[in-house]
């Protein structure tokens, strides 16, 4: 037989799990109503159709067609006419005066030579490296490589000419990297 005392530590660890936690439903609630949806007005669409002018009768003076009908113009203020000025010719230029500038300089006239003489110098080394390369005996993705190196120079020259500086430091430098990755193989 089990002793007492066990039965009753039994039941207080046993009972606690056995047990779960639920909602309290009042059974005299009732479950939510939708509401119904508000009825459809729909009005019906009135269409004017204009009757048929009557056909008169081709024997009498109504024959003969009507004349269209008058519609009113818009009340425009009564101003006097001028005559427009044909345009006037821009001036010439004086030597006193200078024509605006193009292009966005971020550089003094001095850094600018010095500029585009570093551009310059760049252009020549990966030029120089280009001509040490034997093309032929390059592979298809070398050529490639070859190629864009050359005509990142040519840009770099056509931007220079352009002054448009950054981009062409900005080509200069990539043929040089390109030149300088060729001429390691």
């Amino acid at each position: 037989m089990i002793p007492w005392w066990l039965l009753l530590i039994v039941i207080a660890v046993a009972a606690p799990g056995c047990t779960r936690a639920r909602a309290n439903i009042l059974p005299s609630a009732p479950p939510l109503d939708v509401p119904a949806p508000p009825p459809r007005v729909v009005l019906p669409v009135e269409i004017e159709a204009e009757a048929p002018p009557p056909q008169p009768d081709p024997r009498s003076d109504e024959a003969r067609p009507a004349p269209a009908p008058v519609r009113p113009r818009p009340a425009v203020p009564d101003t006097p006419r001028v005559a427009e000025e044909p345009p006037r010719p821009a001036p010439a230029p004086t030597a006193t005066t200078t024509p605006p500038t193009t292009t966005l300089q971020t550089t003094t006239a001095a850094e600018q030579g010095q500029v585009e003489r570093a551009i310059r110098a760049t252009m020549a080394r990966a030029s120089s490296d280009l001509n040490r390369i034997d093309y032929r005996a390059l592979d298809a993705d070398a050529r490639v490589q070859y190629d864009t190196a050359k005509r990142f120079v040519e840009q770099a020259d056509d931007a220079i000419r352009m002054k448009n500086l950054p981009f062409a430091k900005n080509l200069a430098d990539k043929a040089a990297t390109l030149a300088a990755q060729l001429g390691g193989r």
